[in-house]
């Protein structure tokens, strides 16, 4: 039995990484690929989980105190008890993970919202919470469960609640790399999913025995069985497909897979071909839009006087490319991430991408677009960024100060890098405004000459030569007429109309009312400006409130944890039975400092490297590894310590100094080896789980149930991580930056720390303190 319950804890916490990690993926997509919606997403996952540890946790310890019999019979009958729980619970993570993913894929078309449509912020927030609360409250229900049998081998309450918190944190560093190494790669979601559901019920049969309940025998035999069954009958495989087409409904889905840099779907409607890159279309051929690629493909070439050697940086096929090669270039690199796109625009080839992939002066490179001009040591004439809407860190990774200050080390004299982002010729809202306001302040702290092409979407022309703004339309028309070129758009009226000065003026003057940011890598301001305008189109109060949050800085946040510390300080001066609390809001903050430090750097991976949809579960899995081995060690000498208390504070002390290193750091890890960036999130994961079993020791001094102790820390944990999820992602790490937003982790621990220290004067840890 003792190695069952081994195995048991083990594939919880392996079950609950596969699934968080699987559902954000197949979120993801629904949302467009859109990395700040990962805080959402993860806090909704913690919240859930939390409800699920606290609400069990206190079910069980009712449970317990109903049972009236002799001692032995009663512990006797509250174990047969627990393993009911714990089988059933069981049962139900193991029915819903399968359903989840269902609903994930398909839940645009159960709200009757077109597949192609973006959801505001609020959306992203009630639906992945829907979606994501039975699975997450089940899981964390299970720690719960799992602590109550704990005790059957461990006399001491202290070392079950550090025992379960190691074991279920090493499943989850085995389930991270499982799923990143061997699962992702072969199967689809289904497939792993039901793969998770059979490891769990299998495991439960061996629980039957220590239950006298027969209804539970048959059901956990029915569920083992039917699971096999559907399994080896491909219900997987006939999942996936009904869910992929009602995903996206309306058009022929032909084919659908996923890379280790992301989800490439190919559709077919009427003839035209649409290639979907995270849920996003990202390509159409044969019939582009002829007014953007025509635009985009000759302007800033007639713009250069000669310009022979061309980069496209992502989404150049399907028309942009293709008119780049009517003119008289002699080479043009196509760099493009995702191998798997080039070989889907391949395998449904139509004339115009043929010509565009196939054309011997176009070498296709497969990199990452920042990493590529970074090793390359080619100069170009011109680099176009085919991208336009800086909507995530991956995108915005393109429009940054950093970004510009590489391109230029990268063109030839007299050089162009050419860009779009949204724009409007009739009104440009305030947050339209700021969003290519501090795009265009990174530009031009890079660049002495910057030209904006203003119309529906602004065409940004950069250069080190002055000719850029010296050219009208008049100019570029004599120029297309000498090089005898066809054209359904650029003719002479249109350049007129489009090349107007009085609409550049017009721009220009707009921008000098707008924000004095720039756009950074690790200030990401484009992106929440981005989110503000998106916002605003599905929730004009939601978007209003984001924009009041433009100008939040540290001082305001600093404030408001001071009020709440002083509230709490005098709290626990008025009534020192309170003071047990003190643990709980320590944990809480710990909790915060976890999850805003984990996204913090996903963010930064995604900043620095570019392919977080690759590594997503095994950085999880690293920052679960610390927290694994600090429980395990803490757990192990737990008998050890003397002073729980003082270690405990020097434990905090320690949050608050890394914290402080880590802003400091954050700027200078861009050029560090991959391994070792990642080698990074194993500390913080480690100094949280040094604390929890610590935490457990100090706050169940006095009390006999283990199963309240740690429902109670570990419900603080995860709403300390919600909290952090649901800030930083939206507000926190666009507005203030990547390091700015740690310190606020620093200030949450000074307030934690206070309570603390007043709290080992009032001495509150006894049971009628708790």
């Amino acid at each position: 039995m003792y190695y069952i319950f081994l195995l048991a804890i083990l594939a919880v916490g392996a079950s609950g990484m596969v699934a968080q990690v699987i559902i954000l993926r197949e979120l993801l997509i629904g949302f467009q690929g859109n990395e700040l919606t990962l805080g959402i997403i993860l806090a909704n996952w913690l919240i859930a989980e939390a409800l699920g540890v606290f609400i069990i946790a206190k079910f069980i310890e009712r449970a317990k105190n109903s049972v009236n019999p002799a001692p032995r019979s009663e512990e006797r009958g509250f174990t047969r008890y627990g393993v009911n729980v714990f089988i059933s619970l069981g049962i139900a993570f193991s029915l819903i993970f399968p359903i989840a993913i269902y609903f994930s894929r398909v839940f645009k078309n159960i709200l009757g919202i077109s597949f192609a449509e973006a959801l505001g912020l609020h959306q992203v927030f009630w639906v992945s919470l829907f979606i994501i609360l039975p699975l997450s409250f089940c899981h964390g229900a299970l720690f719960s469960a799992g602590v109550k049998l704990s005790p059957l081998f461990s006399p001491r309450p202290e070392r079950s609640i550090g025992r379960v918190y190691s074991l279920e944190t090493i499943g989850t560093i085995i389930g991270g790399i499982i799923l990143t190494y061997l699962l992702l790669p072969r199967l689809s979601s289904f497939q792993i999913a039901f793969i998770i559901s059979i490891t769990n019920l299998v495991i439960s049969l061996f629980f039957c025995k220590y239950t006298p309940n027969r209804k539970i025998k048959y059901l956990i035999w029915l569920s083992a069985v039917s699971a096999v069954f559907l399994f080896l009958a491909g219900t997987p495989a006939y999942l996936n497909r009904l869910s992929i087409n009602r995903q996206y409904q309306g058009t022929r889905v032909l084919d659908w897979h996923n890379s280790i840099y992301g989800n490439v779907l190919v559709a077919k409607q009427e003839g035209q071909y649409t290639f979907f890159y995270n849920g996003a279309p990202l390509i159409s051929a044969p019939y582009p839009d002829i007014t953007s690629v025509e635009e985009f493909g000759h302007l800033p070439l007639l713009f250069h006087p000669l310009a022979q050697d061309i980069l496209v940086v992502s989404n150049g096929s399907g028309g942009l490319i293709n008119e780049i090669l009517k003119h008289p270039v002699k080479n043009l690199d196509y760099v493009e991430l995702d191998p798997l796109l080039i070989e889907m625009l391949r395998k449904y080839s139509t004339d115009l991408t043929e010509r565009e992939l196939t054309d011997s002066r176009v070498r296709i490179i497969n990199l990452d677009g920042r990493f590529f001009l970074k090793v390359t040591a080619t100069k170009y004439d011109i680099v176009l960024v085919g991208l336009s809407r800086p909507t995530d860190l991956a995108i915005n990774r393109f429009f940054t100060r950093e970004f510009f200050s590489l391109v230029r080390k990268r063109l030839n004299p007299g050089g162009i890098l050419a860009f779009r982002l949204a724009g409007s010729l009739t009104y440009l809202s305030k947050e339209l405004i700021d969003l290519n306001a501090c795009v265009f302040n990174s530009l031009k702290s890079t660049y002495p000459y910057v030209r904006v092409i203003p119309g529906d979407y602004n065409i940004f022309l950069a250069s080190t030569a002055g000719e850029i703004l010296e050219k009208d339309s008049a100019a570029i028309a004599q120029r297309l007429s000498r090089m005898n070129m066809e054209s359904r758009v650029l003719v002479p009226a249109y350049l007129d109309y489009r090349l107007d000065q009085r609409k550049e003026e017009w721009f220009n003057q707009s921008l000098r009312q707008a924000t004095r940011k720039s756009n950074l890598d690790l200030a990401p301001l484009a992106v929440f400006q981005t989110l503000v305008f998106w916002n605003k189109q599905f929730s004009p109060a939601f978007s209003r409130l984001l924009e009041s949050l433009t100008n939040l800085d540290l001082g305001i946040i600093a404030v408001l944890i001071g009020a709440v510390t002083l509230l709490f300080l005098y709290l626990l001066k008025r009534k020192p039975r309170l003071a047990g609390l003190t643990i709980v809001y320590s944990i809480a903050t710990t909790g915060f400092f976890g999850m805003l430090v984990n996204l913090i750097m996903i963010f930064a991976f995604q900043v620095f490297y570019g392919y977080l949809y690759r590594q997503i579960g095994i950085l999880i899995s690293v920052f679960m590894a610390g927290a694994a081995v600090g429980s395990f060690l803490l757990a192990r000498h737990i008998e050890e310590i003397k002073n729980a208390w003082k270690l405990f504070i020097k434990l905090e002390i320690t949050i608050a100094v890394f914290s402080c290193l880590l802003a400091l750091s954050i700027p200078k890890l861009s050029g560090c080896p991959v391994f070792i960036f990642i080698s990074l999130f194993f500390v913080p994961g480690f100094l949280v789980g040094l604390e929890f079993p610590l935490a457990g020791k100090i706050y169940l001094r006095g009390r006999k149930e283990a199963a309240g102790t740690a429902g109670a820390l570990y419900a603080a944990d995860l709403a300390g991580g919600w909290l952090a999820g649901i800030l930083a992602g939206i507000v926190l790490l666009p507005v203030l930056g990547l390091a700015k937003s740690v310190m606020i982790a620093v200030i949450f621990k000074l307030g934690s720390l206070s309570l603390l220290f007043l709290g080992q004067e009032t001495k509150p840890l006894t049971k009628a303190a708790i």
